[in-house]
């Protein structure tokens, strides 16, 4: 794995544009902003776009479990002593922990296939 001159990111040979000079051992991210290449001759270059769905899409995907986590956390520190809503916030904690690993494991195909999509 190389390291661009410009960011000093860590990259795979792939990520990085081809050349001699002041172009070599540039990452295509900075090749675009310092006007080596063009951003339609770099197909593996993330833009902004593809940056902020892979984002949310990964968002989507464990988010979920970040908030079951929360959720058990709050519970376990303040949530026994509430009288009336303790029962019912274990409840629904309790079918969410079943619900989640289930909901994971059957969107793993869709996760995948959005993933590819969204890989330039």
């Amino acid at each position: 794995m190389a390291t661009c001159r410009y960011c000093r990111g860590v990259y795979p040979q792939d990520q990085f544009i081809t050349g001699n000079g002041p172009r070599y051992l540039v990452c295509v991210r900075c090749g675009v902003e310092q006007g080596f290449v063009s951003a339609e001759d770099t197909p593996q270059l993330y833009s902004d776009d593809i940056v902020r769905d892979r984002t949310a899409l990964y968002a989507r995907r464990y988010g979920i479990w970040m908030t079951l986590f929360v959720g058990w956390m709050i519970f376990l520190s303040m949530g026994r002593g509430i009288t009336f809503w303790s029962p019912a916030i274990f409840v629904v904690l309790l079918l969410s922990t079943i619900i989640v690993p289930i909901r994971h494991f059957l969107g793993a195909a869709r996760f995948k296939a959005e993933q590819t999509r969204l890989t330039p």
